[in-house]
């Protein structure tokens, strides 16, 4: 059986401790977290924690049931195979000399990005986008010499029935 990447949704009582329960079970079984968002929901007394694993069929499903054991996971969504929105955001210091400087802010808007930052040799950008769109950007920019990245993981909800 194959890896494949899974987006989980978690939905979690918002108390301390937690996120390191749900970190524990993954590293105590040998599972890798690609990426980890966790913010609040509508509801202060409930969290979401959105993160990024990879495994077979068997393995996916064997730390959704662990999961769902933990006392303070409310519930567990896989998305993968599922409708949703998913987004990402980074932020990306570049190398920016003089004559480069134009191209790389024609490249930043052709991809909806801001610039944050601005030093003698340097621009920080910031670009939001599902997982396709920040690694095309990162591939132009890689040219120029990408300085730093900061990269906040997943985000997803389901998509509505239209």
């Amino acid at each position: 059986m194959t890896e494949k990447r899974h987006l989980l949704s978690i939905l979690v009582d918002n108390e301390p401790g937690v996120l390191s329960r749900i970190v524990g079970l993954f590293s105590g079984r040998g599972y890798n977290i690609e990426s980890l968002c966790v913010a609040e929901t509508m509801d202060p007394a409930i969290s979401r924690i959105t993160m990024t694993t990879r495994g077979n069929p068997i393995i996916i499903e064997q730390i959704k049931k662990q999961l769902n054991k933990l006392v303070n996971v409310l519930k567990v969504f896989d998305l993968t195979g599922q409708e949703y929105v998913q987004r990402e955001m980074v932020m990306i210091k570049v190398n920016a000399t003089q004559q480069h400087r134009a191209e790389i802010l024609r490249i930043t808007d052709i991809f909806r990005g801001q610039v944050v930052d601005v030093g003698q040799e340097h621009f920080t950008l910031k670009v939001t986008g599902d997982e396709e769109k920040v690694s095309a950007i990162l591939n132009l920019l890689r040219p120029f010499g990408i300085r730093e990245i900061a990269r906040t993981g997943s985000i997803a909800l389901f998509r509505e029935k239209r």
